[in-house]
């Protein structure tokens, strides 16, 4: 039965933790599939430090344990992954191209080579391009065209937005990915992939600022115009807010991060001043209390230094002041902790929620409901769209897919036409 299966899957990989999502494609709009979520999986890990592949064993390890926890769950198995990708080696610019129109009327194939020029410059030494997404087309002039085929002209114009990634990080990465016996077929940056489950058309189109707040670095994705207009990834994030509890109280790393997840509050002001936790210690220590509201002050100073950070990228982008209508969604594993909104509301001075998965997927949403996963679930869509727009699916071992002879035959087309499928893919 699972021959016939469009199944995809999404693998994030963590500072402190893997997640697996796989999904099955339910539906047919090239724009919006639904996505079936069969089965998720987690798994500690430690071999990821600030996005980028440290120890490739140890991450293959528990590439391998989330995986095979997903598989059971969806009593299914997957050759290929979607797999996301963060850091500071992350960088992003603008990129213009402009050609003459061939004939009458502009075509696709005068789209794809005018996408083909704007994507023609050097990206600098030991990087890899990861994304090309049109920001709009310039047609005699004329601005705000987001599909000019058919129009009348003579000159066509595209602003792109060209994503890059450090080259050895997505190798590493991709290696990690098959020494677990998987294939990575596709790499998304994790804040666009989140972007996918928890915004909304609307919130695009107003102008919304997506923070992804991981444990080794925090995503920065603006959208405007139902376009993205900013990138950025900051090197802070919830690692730091441990280092800082182990600093500050004397914990180890693990009991650190024990007390972050019980008592950590991202807010002082929901703490009770009263209210008192008790500290792990080692026999010389003897028994130790500390206020929660201590701990509290703690992680409340590093997210509000993190935030201050992030507003700054608002400004750089130029969508300081409140210029978001539509505010701020918070995603990532650290976004859990207790008052963050609350937090993030004081510091932008606009709306903010809690960005959970909730759009385009069905099945076992409430595996998935939860900011933490909001970039798996969000790399399953991707990987919906794609199998939706006829792209390999790269779902079940030995059957889905489109098959080996269609994708030979296809090959030349993908050469003509690849830049406008890659922008129907990413689709902003």
């Amino acid at each position: 039965m699972t021959r016939d299966r469009r199944l995809v899957a999404g693998l994030d990989l963590g500072s402190t933790k893997t997640c697996a999502v796989i999904a099955e494609v339910v539906g047919d709009l090239p724009r919006q599939p639904v996505a079936k979520v069969l089965g998720v999986g987690l798994a500690k890990n430690g071999g990821v430090r600030r996005g980028m592949v440290r120890d490739i064993d140890e991450t293959a390890r528990s590439v391998a344990a989330a995986m095979r926890d997903a598989e059971r769950m969806a009593g299914a198995k997957v050759a290929a992954l979607t797999c996301g990708i963060a850091g500071e080696h992350v960088s992003a610019r603008s990129s213009p191209g402009v050609v003459a129109v061939s004939g009458d009327e502009i075509t696709a194939t005068d789209v794809a080579r005018v996408n083909e020029v704007a994507r023609a410059v050097s990206l600098g030494k030991d990087n890899e391009l990861l994304h090309d997404i049109p920001q709009e087309y310039v047609v005699d002039q004329q601005r705000g065209i987001s599909d000019p085929v058919g129009m009348t002209g003579t000159r066509l114009e595209v602003e792109m937005y060209l994503v890059t990634v450090q080259a050895t990080a997505a190798q590493n990465l991709r290696k990690s990915v098959q020494r677990a016996g998987y294939r990575a077929a596709d790499l998304v940056l994790e804040p666009l992939a989140a972007s996918y489950a928890v915004l909304t058309d609307d919130e695009r189109e107003l102008g919304v600022a997506l923070v992804e707040v991981g444990g080794g670095s925090t995503g920065v994705a603006v959208f405007h115009e139902g376009k993205i207009r900013h990138l950025a990834s900051l090197r802070f994030a919830g690692a730091y807010l441990t280092t800082d509890v182990v600093q500050v109280l004397g914990v180890t790393q693990a009991d650190a991060e024990r007390l972050k997840e019980r008592h950590g509050v991202a807010y002082k002001p929901l703490v009770d001043p009263s209210e008192m936790i008790t500290l792990p210690s080692t026999p010389g220590q003897g028994a130790r209390q500390a206020a929660r509201e201590m701990l509290s002050e703690i992680i409340h100073q590093r997210l509000e230094e993190i935030f201050h950070m992030v507003d700054r990228e608002f400004e750089k982008a130029g969508y300081g002041s409140g210029r978001l209508p539509a505010g701020v969604v918070l995603t990532g594993g650290t976004t859990h902790l207790p008052g963050m909104v609350e937090l993030a509301r004081d510091v932008f001075g606009v709306p903010v929620r809690a960005g959970a998965p909730e759009h385009g997927i069905s099945g076992l949403v409430d595996s998935v409901q939860a900011p933490r996963y909001a970039v798996p679930a969000g790399l399953v869509l991707y990987a919906a769209r794609r199998v939706a727009q006829g792209a390999a699916a790269g779902g079940g071992r030995g059957g889905s897919g489109v098959g080996g002879g269609a994708r030979a035959q296809g090959a030349g087309v993908d050469r003509l036409f690849g830049p406008l499928k890659r922008w129907l893919q990413d689709f902003f």
